[in-house]
């Protein structure tokens, strides 16, 4: 079928397995989806917390960076690979794990992930649409841009996988238009500002930073290869979703990280519209339009999650478009209240949000992925899946869930948030290890107990 024949289709399925007759696509659709969805202003303003929030020179903020995205997106595209064999949405596949019930409290959380990014991508679309368009206030650019968002949700992964593809090159130029202006014509001087000196806690906090943005995508990526061939493999599966998101995310952070030296009081969208001159209306238009797809994306994935939930209180009823419309619908009302409270403080409260995810993510990208690679080699009964009762996986897996708690207890005294800093981390001047320390204690624990007790004898 022709991608433009594609994007206009409505597609139909929602969290049902899809069949292997209405498999399509390539691995290559993977990279540009990853690409094309990262070259966005969220992705600029993330980089620049580098130097904006955790104060570190471009030359020791870089590496960080790099270091970061190409450590998270091992995690990112080891669930991307689940996609193609399984043919179901994430938190579909989540219930391997957790069991139908206990899977709610990790799918509920995700689904707060996806309206946190969905607001922060709509607070700084709007606050672009202003910048270009002064006669258009950011509240009405904040809706123009759910409104965009919840179009692509409704006809689905189609027409996202073509925006997407389309997005990698138009992002794409415009940001390479970005760097040649801000560095060579703009002349910045990222060595200018003395006052910012590399501290460890500085560096490891940015690789986190970095790293988590590669994470949060874990629950979102199988959504969009679930459609592929099963032929397609996790070989190809896994590498085209890994250099996709990394480069993707790399070049718009570093662009960040240079804007984050001269931001004043973190406005990294006026800093780029400043600094890009005569290039700022094109620049911002293309990343504007870029954040369009992410935005459906986040629309997409948490109306999935949100039926997903629906499915396993009542598991006779089998969602399909229309209730994927009318709770995108739901969803976009709801986030464009949240975009709308929260514009005046954007910066401060994205930085909080971003560390919470870290705390309660990491301990369930573990377990998915130590389940799926070595306990159960992928090979899961997918009709499990979707009955109230869990199948063979019963309603809530004890071991599992017990390790997701001790997976983010365990990473307490390790956390450095403005919320809240443990004691190891005070001691280690602020540095943030609590991730690794997740990921290095729940993996082996879950793997512990998952090989000693049987599937059958797991849920309850």
């Amino acid at each position: 079928m022709a991608s433009r024949e594609q994007a206009v289709r409505l597609e139909d399925q929602t969290i049902q397995p899809i069949p292997l007759d209405e498999r399509h696509g390539r691995p290559w659709d993977l990279f540009t989806v990853w690409f094309g969805s990262n070259i966005m202003l969220l992705t600029v303003v993330t980089g620049s917390l580098a130097a904006s929030v955790y104060h570190l020179p471009f030359w020791c903020a870089v590496p960080s960076l790099i270091v970061g995205n190409l450590v998270g997106a091992v995690f990112m595209a080891l669930h991307a690979a689940q996609g193609p064999v399984l043919g179901v949405p994430q938190m579909v596949q989540t219930r391997g794990q957790f069991g139908s019930m206990g899977s709610i409290l990790v799918v509920a959380l995700v689904i707060v992930m996806y309206v946190g990014f969905f607001a922060s991508n709509l607070v700084l679309g709007g606050e672009a649409l202003h910048l270009m368009i002064p006669g258009l206030s950011e509240n009405t650019g904040i809706v123009i841009g759910g409104l965009l968002a919840v179009i692509g949700a409704i006809l689905g992964y189609d027409l996202i996988h073509v925006y997407a593809r389309a997005m990698t090159y138009v992002a794409g130029i415009a940001l390479v238009i970005a760097f040649v202006w801000v560095f060579f014509i703009g002349h910045i001087d990222v060595s200018a500002d003395a006052s910012h000196v590399p501290t460890l806690s500085g560096i490891l906090a940015t690789i986190s930073v970095a790293a988590l943005w590669q994470i949060a995508y874990a629950p979102y990526v199988s959504d969009y290869s679930r459609y592929l061939p099963a032929a397609t493999g996790a070989k190809a599966a896994f590498w085209y979703s890994y250099w996709g998101c990394v480069i993707g995310s790399v070049l718009p952070m570093i662009l960040g990280a240079a804007l984050g030296l001269y931001a004043k009081e973190g406005e990294i969208v006026a800093a780029l519209a400043a600094r890009a001159g005569a290039a700022g209306f094109i620049v911002l238009t293309a990343l504007t339009l870029a954040m369009a797809v992410t935005n459906a994306m986040n629309v997409y994935c948490a109306t999935l999650s949100t039926l997903t939930i629906g499915q396993t209180l009542a598991p006779q009823w089998s969602p399909h478009a229309r209730a994927r419309a009318l709770v995108a619908c739901i969803i976009l009302v709801f986030t464009l209240v949240l975009a709308l409270f929260e514009k005046d403080s954007f910066l401060v409260e994205y930085t909080k949000f971003i560390l919470l995810l870290l705390y309660v993510l990491v301990p369930w990208t573990a377990i998915n992925l130590v389940d799926y690679y070595f306990v159960q080699h992928g090979d899961y009964d997918v009709a499990s899946f979707l009955r109230q009762d869990g199948g063979i996986y019963g309603r809530i897996n004890v071991p599992a869930v017990g390790c997701y708690f001790f997976g983010i207890l365990v990473q307490i005294p390790f956390m450095a948030s403005p919320l809240y800093t443990g004691p190891i981390a005070a001691v280690l001047g602020g540095a943030d290890l609590s991730w690794l320390v997740g990921l290095a204690l729940t993996s082996p624990l879950y793997y512990f107990l998952a090989r000693r007790i049987p599937v059958s004898a797991r849920g309850h």
